[in-house]
């Protein structure tokens, strides 16, 4: 797993454990208002979620044509 993949993983394993917390009443951010707490913490796992998919994925043009190369080379199914 190269250094780009690991960050992703990671920041999304903290995002998800952090939604987890909030949705059973704990607090893992000094926010005193609930509401502001529950759209950060969503608003992190959201935006985590995005980015490990869109860079995991062939989602643009640019990402099409290197999935075609690396099927030509034999390096993907």
């Amino acid at each position: 797993m190269d250094k780009g993949s690991l960050i992703r993983t990671v920041v999304l394993i903290v995002a998800l454990i952090n939604q987890f917390l909030v949705v059973f009443g704990k607090s893992p951010l000094p926010v005193e208002n609930e509401l502001i707490e529950q759209l950060i913490s969503a608003g992190f796992t959201f935006v985590a979620s995005i980015v490990a998919w869109f860079r995991n994925n062939y989602v643009t043009t640019k990402g099409d044509l290197q999935k075609k190369v690396l099927q030509s080379q034999g390096l993907l199914k």
